[in-house]
């Protein structure tokens, strides 16, 4: 949390004096208001320097945790406050003396809450003239975000705009020279590529593995990403799916059964493997060594690794391929491809108006990269920076001369160029930047989940209405700034992963209230050194230790969890001790015993529950989770029902269902006017009465994805749902794939009745001018290609619209038959099928 941008929102929420009001506490509530604008315009200054000065670092986290209680205190007054609006008229709530002689606990306990802090923020201010803050206004106006356009698991797809120069062009004929060597083809040879981080050492590997000689020279390629935190049976099963091998049957999980499954998968194949990004010899000695060992001669190994003693554990041929920093002019290049690259993203300069300008600025630009010390990411980095100024010498000059370069009480391995682009960041971005280093470096998420969690943590702010797209423009300036880096396997900029580099960075500065752990750490020193408020675990593979639950129960201040992976429950374990929890995401975890205490936590605002098969129902109390507003049930693919107790839900605004069994939608679900987001809506037909009509008086909905379209008739679906009234709606998914039987979910090929159906349906698709994306599909091979019509906007020139071809991609032919009526405006072609998995070339 950073403080400026979090002291502005929470003194809007203490001015809602109806709430003082109503409890007879507004006094406390006003007095806690002063105080916290007293402290506000000494908040950029003492952020700023608490990220090298332990003192002041001291003193912001108490400030941030008093911040913190007040959020918890306006909370339940905003509960009391939604319980009054439930209440019979005639109930005297809107009285505040009769309010609290009806609840006079409560009225008492937060008072005496209110009170305490009062205390505390007395206490923390007086302490802040010992540091003599700066007394500055808030710097969110001269940082705000300017909207945009458009795990470090790292994947062979390779990003074009950062390779420049002369260099890597040598240094990639000399590797494939060493590794297509025909005069060694006896044994495996392994080839180190070493270097510091970010020094472009995985770029380099991209580049050879993408390199025709090797496409041709080998019969199987296999990519593996080997981090920090790497999974054994993760790295096991990606190298026999990618050898094109089979899993073995059950406890695919089990080092035993995947070790002689890769053996098999890769005996006689010629094979080229790159480890990337090692940090020990441990999995290639023992884990891969020995089942490759069945490899083809010939076979050759390229390893990434900062250091040598990695390559000399692996026995890798001398001398190792040591990276250079890039030279005065390469680094240039790169500076200048960069600023060129994000100005044209964020539509702020063209290419062509741009290129003179930049390179009159060559002389002090040179001097910037000098002190990136040659480093291409730190150079990458930068070069999302000039594009937000005025290209001048004056501004360029700031850059330069920004005393932040001189800052030396940081870790060695960070980069200050990381720092001075952080500093640059508004306080609402800071807070989004700090909180994607809790994402998993090998778990996916979409774009929209982690802005849903900066949403619910409070670091979004703008009108309420347009929430999600402010946070959609948070996270595509992030990318803007080469601060989180899009997966180029997926198309949209959808999925982002941050460097190692930058991740190290962004965790030092939360290091405080954030920590993230992965496969197997230890947990018992740090839980007792420290009370975190973010957390996130993930637990995945074959090594790793079970991590109990319990383990977490002296973490009682935690406002946001994410756990993927092995965890064990125990009977009687629950959440209820996180009573201050706003985000809760839970994936791969059988969860079930932790459904029923859930609605007890009565701060959350984003549950999100993935993956987990045991679940088939849900609570029917979860209405008490009052404030909720994002939920997901992705990918439970045994829940079939949703309590009839959701349409109660009034602040929900996303709702996933993708996965799932679900066939019906409790009646009334229409009552959820604030949704803005439905995916795995099903369509059903009950007598006259259509599940879609539910759908209706949402008018703030903006992505909808319907399942189940051949339950309806196709000339009403669009009608019923009153889809060309919804103005704001930018995604419409339209899938048709299974049948519905006694409840039961089953496979089966589509009529010719439901081809008309779906076909007949397309007519209703000219009312849907405002839609910027859709996406239609169906799992059947019998439909016609040709009923799926896609849609096209008023603006092509600012979207991107993708066809799901799904089990059609061996025919794109089709997509032509339409003419200019059919596909007039189509920006791109997503395809999915099995030959692409084993190519990485780019996509361009």
């Amino acid at each position: 949390m950073v403080l400026d941008a979090f002291a502005g929102d929470l003194l809007k929420q203490a001015a809602e004096e109806e709430l003082g009001m109503m409890l007879g506490v507004s006094g406390y509530i006003d007095k806690m208001g002063v105080k916290l604008g007293d402290l506000k315009n000494l908040l950029a200054d003492a952020e700023r320097r608490r990220i090298t000065d332990d003192s002041v670092q001291q003193w912001v986290t108490e400030l941030k945790r008093a911040m913190y209680e007040a959020t918890d205190i306006l909370d339940l007054c905003r509960l009391k406050a939604m319980e009054r609006g439930s209440s019979p008229p005639d109930s005297g709530c809107c009285n505040p003396l009769l309010f609290c002689l009806r609840n006079p606990r409560f009225s008492h306990e937060i008072g005496g809450r209110i009170k305490k802090l009062n205390q505390t923020l007395d206490s923390i201010k007086e302490r802040s003239s010992a540091f003599s803050f700066l007394n500055l206004t808030s710097y969110e106006e001269w940082t705000r975000v300017r909207p945009s356009a458009a795990r470090r698991k790292t994947e062979p797809v390779l990003e074009r705009s950062g390779v420049v120069g002369e260099k890597i062009e040598d240094d990639t004929r000399t590797l494939v020279e060493k590794l297509t060597n025909k005069n060694d083809i006896d044994d495996i040879m392994v080839v180190a590529v070493v270097g510091v981080g970010g020094i472009g050492k995985t770029t380099l590997a991209k580049k050879v593995f993408n390199d025709e000689a090797i496409q041709h020279g080998f019969n199987t390629k296999i990519w593996l990403s080997v981090t920090k935190e790497f999974s054994e049976g993760e790295l096991l099963k990606t190298a026999i799916i990618t050898a094109k091998g089979k899993l073995p049957d059950g406890g695919v999980q089990d080092k035993s059964l995947l070790v002689p499954a890769l053996a098999v998968a890769i005996r006689d194949k010629k094979f080229f493997l790159v480890l990337d990004d090692m940090w020990g010899d441990n999995e290639w000695n023992n884990l891969l060594k020995d089942p490759l060992s069945y490899g083809a001669p010939g076979s050759r190994v390229l390893v990434t690794t900062r250091h040598g003693t990695v390559a000399r554990g692996l026995k890798a041929v001398h001398p190792y391929h040591h990276v250079d920093k890039l030279g005065p002019e390469d680094a240039w290049s790169l500076l200048t491809k960069q600023v060129r690259v994000t100005s044209a993203l964020s539509q702020i300069l063209t290419t062509e108006k741009s290129e003179p300008t930049i390179d009159m600025l060559k002389d002090i630009g040179l001097q910037i990269i000098e002190k990136c010390d040659g480093l291409p990411l730190a150079i990458k980095v930068m070069g999302g920076l000039p594009c937000q100024k005025e290209e001048s010498h004056h501004a360029w000059g700031k850059l330069l001369n920004d005393a932040i370069w001189s800052v030396s009480q940081m870790p060695e391995e960070l980069s200050n160029a990381i720092y001075l682009s952080y500093e640059d960041l508004s306080p609402c971005l800071k807070q989004c930047f700090l909180h994607f280093s809790l994402k998993p470096k090998k778990v996916l998420f979409e774009d929209s989940e982690f802005v849903g969690m900066w949403i619910l943590e409070g670091f979004v702010h703008g009108d309420s209405d347009r929430l999600e797209e402010l946070g959609i423009e948070y996270h595509k300036e992030l990318v803007l700034r080469n601060l989180i880096e899009p997966d180029t396997s997926y198309p949209g900029q959808k999925f982002c992963s941050m460097h190692d580099v930058v991740r190290s960075f962004a965790q030092y500065v939360s290091r405080n209230e954030s920590l993230v752990l992965n496969n197997g750490e230890s947990t018992s020193h740090t839980f007792s050194m420290q009370r975190y408020l973010r957390l996130s675990i993930e637990t995945k593979g074959v090594e790793s230790d079970t991590f109990e639950l319990r383990s977490l129960q002296e973490q009682k201040s935690l406002r946001s969890i994410i756990l993927i992976g092995n965890f064990k429950i125990q009977p009687g374990d629950s959440m209820i001790i996180f009573s201050s929890l706003r985000t809760l995401h839970m994936e791969s975890i059988d969860c079930v015993a932790l459904l029923e205490s859930l609605h007890q936590l009565k701060h959350l605002r984003y549950l999100a529950v993935r993956m987990c098969n045991g679940i088939n129902s849900l609570p029917q109390d979860i209405h008490k989770m009052k404030l909720l507003q994002h939920l997901s049930f992705d990918g439970c693919r045994n829940l079939v029902s949703l309590p009839n107790s959701i349409v109660k839900l009034q602040e929900l605004r996303y709702l996933a269902l993708g996965g799932t069994c679900v066939i019906s939608m409790p009646r009334g679900f229409h009552a959820l006017k604030n949704l803005r987001t439905i995916y795995g809506f099903p369509a059903q037909m009950d007598g006259d009465w259509c599940s879609l009509e539910e759908l209706g008086p949402l008018s703030h909905l903006r992505c909808i994805r319907l399942v189940g379209l051949q339950n309806v008739s196709a000339n009403s679906f669009a009608r019923k749902a009153r889809l060309g009234e919804k103005v704001y709606l930018s995604f419409l998914g339209l899938e048709c794939s299974y049948r519905f039987d006694d409840d039961v979910l089953k496979k089966e090929s589509i009529s010719e009745k439901d081809q008309r159906v779906i076909k007949e349906s397309s007519s209703e698709w000219d009312k849907f001018s405002h839609i910027q994306h859709v996406e239609a599909y169906a799992d059947d091979d019998g439909i016609e290609k040709s009923s799926w019509h896609l849609f096209y906007t008023r603006q092509p020139y600012n979207i991107e619209t993708n066809i799901d071809l799904q089990e059609w991609s061996d025919d794109v032919n089709f997509l032509q038959s339409e003419g200019e009526d059919g596909l007039p405006r189509l920006a791109a072609l997503m395809e999915s099928s099995d030959e692409d998995a084993d190519n990485p070339d780019e996509i361009e």
